[in-house]
């Protein structure tokens, strides 16, 4: 008995001790308030930002907003009331949050923006990709395949636009048609999906394929937009291939329609690496030090710092998917998350 009461009595000390580690171990709770579900690279952004945080010592914990303004809001409203070591914000709405924003940093707790940038306030970190880069590769791509289809660069591109509150989408817009602007043969009907609603960009391809037959290339942004806009061209009677197609963003199902031969070209977004950066500097963030300006490797990509008047920023470049280079397990759509770990910049 004497022995099972040691033995007993060893188990639980050993178990106390390792729960005393774990919290030892833990730096703080981060909340990550994401603007919704709805998409794959949302979902993937969840799990990738709370992989990289626990390897640098913090807890995640994640509210989704349902792309509602008003319940992000209140949100940010619950979580200040917690004293978080920090909150990552995606914004629903960048110009509505940053009341939102400057009641927390008002509060003590840094404020990090991942994906959607916020240039009307200040911020602590901003973790975006080179969204007017994607709009650059995209033109670049348009071009190689208007040319190659009519033998110079003219035509008919319509271009479905995610939510118009979204800066994500605004500057793909704003990169792509400066890029555009060089050809003007070619001309580009641009419309909204309102709130990212796939069902809203099958409406519109739907409605502009009826309106102007004559399109020769339909350019998303996002990949689960494309799945909408194929499910219209079918029901049209359309085939892989008859409507030149791309979209950003690098999703899944982006990647699986282009080896279906729907997709010409998908624009990667960089989740990891805009995940990675977060957890890099979140010592730095939620310590209140200084980020300095310059190039940083994160996972194999050139991250560029560069302090804004917003504060500072990391901007990670994306790339070009097409059926050549598709099954490439570097692309976060092939959800295979890198084997290394993220270690915090001193």
């Amino acid at each position: 008995m004497k022995r099972m009461m040691l033995a007993l009595l060893s188990v639980l000390v050993l178990g106390l001790s390792m729960l005393t580690t774990a919290a030892a171990q833990s730096k703080g709770v981060v909340y990550y308030l994401v603007p919704t579900l709805l998409d794959e690279f949302q979902t993937g952004s969840v799990g990738a930002l709370e992989m990289f945080l626990k390897q640098t010592g913090y807890e995640m914990k994640t509210l989704n907003a349902d792309n509602k303004t008003d319940m992000q809001q209140s949100q940010m409203n619950d979580v200040i009331a917690l004293k978080p070591s920090a909150i990552i914000l995606a914004a629903v709405d960048f110009n509505a949050l940053k009341p939102s924003i400057e009641a927390a940093r008002e509060a003590g707790i840094p404020v990090v923006e991942f994906d959607r940038q916020i240039t009307s306030t200040m911020s602590d970190f901003t973790s975006v990709a080179g969204t007017i880069e994607i709009g650059h590769v995209a033109a670049d791509q348009a071009e190689a395949m208007l040319k190659a289809k009519k033998g110079d660069v003219s035509g008919k591109i319509l271009q479905v636009l995610g939510d118009p509150g979204d800066p994500y989408t605004l500057d793909i817009q704003k990169g792509f048609e400066e890029k555009m602007k060089a050809f003007p043969g070619v001309t580009i009907i641009s419309v909204p999906a309102l709130q990212w609603e796939a069902s809203n960009a099958g409406t519109i391809v739907s409605d502009q394929m009826l309106a102007n037959p004559d399109i020769d290339l339909i350019f998303l942004h996002a990949a689960h937009l494309s799945v909408a806009a194929v499910a219209s061209l079918e029901a049209a009677g359309k085939k892989p291939g008859d409507v030149m197609m791309m979209s950003s963003n690098g999703a899944p199902v982006g990647l699986d329609l282009i080896r279906k031969g729907w997709l010409n070209t998908e624009v990667e977004q960089p989740l990891y690496a805009q995940a990675a950066a977060v957890a890099m500097f979140m010592d730095k963030i939620v310590g209140k030090q200084d980020i300095k300006a310059g190039e940083y490797d994160v996972l194999g990509l050139k991250g560029v710092v560069t302090i804004e008047a917003w504060g500072p920023n990391i901007k990670i470049p994306g790339a070009a998917i097409t059926k050549e280079n598709v099954d490439n397990p570097a692309f976060w759509g092939n959800m295979k998350p890198p084997a290394g770990t993220v270690e915090s910049v001193k």
